[in-house]
């Protein structure tokens, strides 16, 4: 029986807990689900796009603010390493203290820092002010999910989680469009500052709709905050992120080795902590029992990988359609529009599919994902004009793509209890943006590796093959890990 048998089955499925939906009473979205969803998906759909927005606006940043190549470096790496750092902590907080809250208190820090940016003088204080503003996503990011899985059940949330699969992929290629656009206009004078100026009125929209439409949840006063778990798994996540999204740039120095090397020892020392809390009846920062919810430790592993692969294919094909064939930011981003689209209907609408496809959709989708990378990679490695077949081919792997994360992060909420809600929201959301910044440092660290720039457009295609060869691999073992969520599709 496929997930969408077992929402629709009640009398033959027994119930768990995470499908138990919030009361009414406590939840002002159940009144209005569709405007609460808007809602949280608009302050995702920021938080996403700002990674890939700024990079469209770099060389204007260099010129305005005579920056540094590892300043720029910084500016674009401080919102993303805040970011993933912060995951968990923002999950935890929003759990003990309230998701409205914490989603109001992210998306005020959020929007904050980004007027502060806009107006910023100087590389370091634009440096320290996207330091704040992923800070400020991190806190509110996690509540997205969150409030999702207690507010939405059985098929309404499943519909939920299908466009949230849509924002994602939407933001990353509107960055990029959007970016382009703003920076070209140069609106009054202004060059790079309306990259980040966009999001203060649409922040200020979002506080003053949150105000109304954000329900009030229960929260688990109670629940002692586990600082040790959260400082070990913050050194951990930043001993991992930092030399990976500044290793490339710096030429690899021995100190990013030496942090890799330290990430390693520090999440094995996370483990051990959070044991030894539990040993002791304790409340660890991420429960046992959370990882050990049928599907989620696979489905979050293959989520980990395909977000690598889409991340890491569009970091190495942007840069491969600029440097290599000389296309314009814009021009570059709407290439992608044919993967942003596949990915984001097939996440809406796989389950229109017949339900006998349901069970094996993410393990079939992966497969064809890895066959279409190789026949992109064969197909531009002379380093011609893009034709038909490359976007053909870009979206069939954007909707492979959709129709493989959807089902999966279906199948690793599925049987999480609604108590471990932001926990488990914690987990996904951190391993969705763990696999972006990895994908970027290792997918463009291959493909990088295989040419250097300024070179002829044959060379870039080249690389480009080469980078969809490890892209393939990744999706081949992404597709080894769906196989075991097999068992969290059916019913309990």
């Amino acid at each position: 029986m496929t997930d969408l048998q077992t929402a629709r089955s009640p009398r033959t499925a027994r119930t768990t807990t995470a499908d138990a939906p919030v009361p009414a009473a406590a939840s002002g979205g159940h009144r209005r689900p569709g405007l609460l969803l808007g809602l949280i998906l608009t302050g995702q759909f920021m938080a996403v796009l700002d990674v890939a927005i700024v990079n469209v606006a770099v060389p204007t940043m260099r010129t305005d603010l005579h920056a540094s190549g590892a300043g720029l470096q910084l500016v674009i790496a401080g919102y993303t390493i805040a970011y993933a750092v912060l995951l968990i902590t923002g999950a935890r907080l929003g759990a003990r203290f309230g998701h409205r809250l914490l989603f109001q208190s992210g998306l005020v820090g959020f929007t904050a820092a980004s007027l502060l940016c806009g107006l910023a003088q100087d590389t370091g204080s634009l440096i320290a002010f996207r330091l704040l503003q992923g800070a400020g996503a991190a806190l509110m990011v996690p509540q997205v999910m969150s409030l999702i899985q207690k507010t939405f059940s059985g098929p309404a949330r499943a519909r939920a989680l299908g466009i949230y699969t849509a924002v994602l992929a939407g933001a990353t290629v509107v960055g990029q469009v959007l970016g382009g656009l703003l920076v070209s206009a140069d609106l009054f004078g202004s060059g790079w500052r309306p990259v980040f100026l966009v999001n203060v009125p649409i922040g200020l929209v979002l506080l003053a709709a949150g105000h109304r439409l954000l329900p009030e949840l229960p929260v688990d006063r109670e629940r002692r905050f586990d600082l040790v778990g959260l400082l070990v798994l913050a050194l951990a996540i930043g001993l991992l992120v930092v030399p990976l999204v500044l290793g490339h740039e710096l030429n690899w120095p021995l100190w990013g080795w030496l942090m890799l090397a330290g990430s390693a020892s520090a999440f094995a020392a996370f483990v051990v902590v959070e044991r030894r809390i539990a040993a002791r009846g304790g409340q660890p920062l991420i429960h046992g029992r959370v990882l050990r919810a049928p599907g989620l430790l696979p489905a979050a592993v293959a989520i980990f990988l395909i977000m690598l692969n889409f991340a890491g294919f569009m970091f190495a094909f942007a840069l491969h359609l600029q440097a290599g064939l000389g296309f314009s930011p814009l021009h570059a981003g709407l290439v992608f529009g044919p993967l942003a689209v596949g990915f984001g209907v097939a996440g809406l609408h796989w389950q229109r599919l017949p339900e006998r496809l349901h069970l094996s959709l993410p393990v079939l989708s992966l497969l064809v994902i890895a066959g279409g990378y190789l026949a992109l990679g064969q197909l531009l490695r002379s380093g011609g004009r893009l034709g038909v077949g490359a976007d053909l081919l870009l979206l069939v792997i954007g909707m492979s793509s959709g129709s493989a994360y959807s089902p999966l992060f279906t199948r690793a909420l599925n049987r999480v209890a609604a108590a471990d809600a932001a926990d488990a929201s914690g987990v996904m959301v951190t391993m969705i943006q763990l696999g972006q910044v990895v994908g970027v440092a290792l997918v463009g660290t291959i493909f990088l590796s295989s040419v250097n720039y300024p070179a002829p457009a044959a060379a870039s295609g080249h690389a480009l093959a080469v980078t969809t060869f490890a892209t393939l691999v990744c999706a081949a073992l992404a597709a080894g890990f769906a196989f075991r969520t097999r068992r969290a599709a059916l019913p309990g």
